[in-house]
């Protein structure tokens, strides 16, 4: 195997340079940008401190790519959303949805292509709407398991045993939240898709 399982060490030194060490170069957040497109993966660390400091380099690349024109993925509906998670019962359950989700997305992409092109655009939505419901029936699922965030989950978890499975439990607010968010992110999917198609 030429490609070595170990992620490539990047070292963060005081004057803000990136020092790849398996290359020896020093690199920029666009050649990052690009090992994560080319499936290379890289952890960094601070080079006084040895601290891991990946996720901020990985979100300062998502910041240098949602400030390039025409390049934005993250509906403003859903940024604001995100930011009213933090702190929340529910900051525990949200990096696993998206993980799920994100992961999903990746593993269908080229199936949706496929079909969307044969489709030539006008039904070509159908799965990526499976797909988030599948999403969502599974995030509401994994919100019912969670009674310790109070009292109101654990009713409705009992209730949904007892009562009929139409009546909407407390914090649908919060699941039309998503559901909106994820209209927002099939928008943008649609959009993207239409700029690869030839």
């Amino acid at each position: 195997m030429a490609k070595s399982e170990e992620p490539v060490t990047i070292k963060k030194y005081a004057n803000r340079r990136l020092y790849n060490t398996g290359t020896s170069t020093y690199v920029t957040l666009e050649d990052l940008a690009t090992m994560v497109k080319t499936g290379e993966d890289f952890v960094v660390y601070d080079a006084k401190t040895s601290e891991d400091i990946t996720r901020s380099v990985l979100t300062q690349i998502i910041f240098e790519q949602e400030n390039k024109e025409g390049q934005n993925l993250l509906p403003i509906t859903f940024l604001r959303q995100l930011i009213r998670f933090y702190g929340d019962s529910m900051q525990m359950l949200v990096p696993r949805y998206l993980e799920v989700s994100i992961d999903n997305l990746s593993r269908e992409q080229g199936k949706f292509r496929d079909q969307m092109a044969q489709a030539f655009g006008a039904t070509g939505f159908g799965p990526l709407e499976d797909m988030a419901r599948r999403n969502m029936e599974m995030f509401e699922r994994a919100f019912a398991m969670f009674a310790p965030f109070g009292g109101r989950q654990a009713t409705s978890a009992g209730a949904a045993a007892t009562s009929e499975p139409s009546k909407p439990a407390p914090g649908s607010d919060e699941i039309e939240d998503l559901k909106k968010q994820m209209d927002e992110m099939q928008k943008r999917i649609s959009r993207l898709s239409d700029k690869d198609t030839p």
